[in-house]
């Protein structure tokens, strides 16, 4: 594991890209006390099905519709005297 500091680390951006290239895990650092870490990317564990949740999800039938006071304070009615 590699630890920087946020300032060094600008510095040495591309050699920290490489550490994390080859497995290691980097620290980033403010004032000496960790705040991120960087790890290589391994893109998404299995790809997206559209549509997996179909069935499962209701949605209203006015969900579009506003009521009198919100779209009032929108400005999408004319103000209710």
């Amino acid at each position: 594991m590699v630890v920087r500091n946020i300032s060094q680390a600008k510095a040495e951006l591309s050699a920290l890209i490489e550490e994390v290239q080859k497995g290691n895990e980097v620290i980033l650092a403010k004032a000496g006390k960790p705040v991120a870490k960087l790890i290589a990317y391994r893109g998404p564990i299995r790809p997206r099905t559209p549509g997996s949740m179909s069935g499962e999800i209701w949605i209203a039938p006015d969900f579009d519709t506003l009521p009198e006071d919100i779209a009032e304070a929108f400005g999408m009615r004319e103000p209710l005297s």
